[in-house]
């Protein structure tokens, strides 16, 4: 497939493109963007057994293409983009003490329009990692595929500490756009220097905490993410934050080669290192449901097929992803 080009547009080129009015597009923001969390669902095949690795390698290309499927149904299905994220810090100084764990007691203590209001990521990691285990006991590789590339997807989500404030995008901090700068044009800018090898998947104890506990780590990381930025933003004028980049007939305002370095270092590599905790989660998650489904013999699952009906639901889907509007939140807005 011939890549589109792209290229920096000079300052001279900025002030023509303004003088003739071309249509600016900002770069939309998903958790990692596709490239990422296809890049991380990829790599986490890598962390498996060899009694695992022999089923995911042979489907590799199915779990790295639908890493996005997720973002796709946004799209799509109404209350899909409430599965991505949560706002913790809306629910007063020390959130994680303040919010149950379990589902029901939750909504008894906040109500559930609060609490599906601001998202119910770490309810729907711990559902889909039930659903992949009981894929396992039935031996189903077409749920094992589904929901492996979905874990994937939402634990990828989890891991971005925007994903985890009510200030999702800067928008409550006059630094709107921060939410695709972070997730989508720092590991596009840098990822082929990432170490992705992360090791070997970890058999978990208690899914509930893990689950937790990731996104903790997530959401200590948003003072760093907000602040660094904001006080970077003070030190380049808006001539130098910002270039003009051509992707394919589209002219785009992205954050400049040197604002993203200057950013990425004041980060101290932070992005690598969620997308590497990311790998290592997602591989471990699968793993654990795998032994927990009682270690079933993945070599012999058949061929893959797929039947017309879900060939066309599967259509539809990138139909309503390319010629449609997101139902819901808008991480780039």
């Amino acid at each position: 497939m011939k890549k589109s080009t792209v290229k920096i547009v000079t300052s001279f080129s900025i002030t023509v493109i303004v003088a003739l009015s071309v249509l600016l597009i900002a770069e939309p923001a998903w958790a990692w963007g596709f490239f990422g969390h296809q890049r991380i669902n990829r790599m986490a095949v890598f962390t498996l057994p060899p009694e695992m690795i022999v089923f995911y390698k042979e489907h590799l290309e199915y779990i790295t293409s639908h890493a996005v499927d997720p973002d796709k149904r946004r799209y799509a299905i109404e209350g899909e983009d409430k599965n991505h994220y949560i706002d913790i810090d809306i629910y007063g100084k020390d959130p994680f003490d303040a919010m149950p764990r379990n589902w029901d007691e939750a909504v008894e203590k906040f109500t559930e329009d609060t609490i599906r209001t601001y998202g119910i990521l770490p309810w729907n990691l711990e559902k889909n990692y039930f659903r992949l285990k009981r894929a396992f006991e039935d031996k189903n590789q077409k749920l094992i595929l589904k929901y492996s590339a979905d874990i994937g997807h939402y634990i990828g989500d989890a891991h971005v500490p925007l994903h985890t404030t009510v200030n999702y995008n800067g928008q409550l901090s006059g630094q709107k756009g921060i939410h695709g700068f972070w997730e989508s044009r720092i590991p596009e800018s840098f990822a082929s220097d990432y170490d992705f090898f992360v090791g070997k998947a970890e058999h978990i104890k208690n899914i509930k905490s893990y689950i937790w506990d990731f996104i903790a780590e997530s959401h200590v990381c948003v003072d760093s993410v907000l602040t660094f930025e904001k006080i970077l933003s003070l030190k380049f004028p808006a001539d130098q934050k910002y270039a003009f980049e051509s992707r394919g007939v589209n002219t785009m305002r992205v954050y400049s080669k040197e604002y993203t370095e200057a950013y990425n270092a004041k980060l101290d590599n932070m992005v690598e290192r969620r997308m590497r905790a990311t790998i290592l989660s997602i591989g471990s998650i699968w793993y654990t449901a795998w032994v927990n489904a009682g270690q079933p013999d993945l070599s012999n699952l058949g061929d893959l097929e797929f039947s017309e009906e879900e060939l066309k639901e599967e259509e539809e889907l990138n139909k309503q992803y390319n010629s449609g509007k997101i139902k819901g939140r808008d991480h780039g807005n």
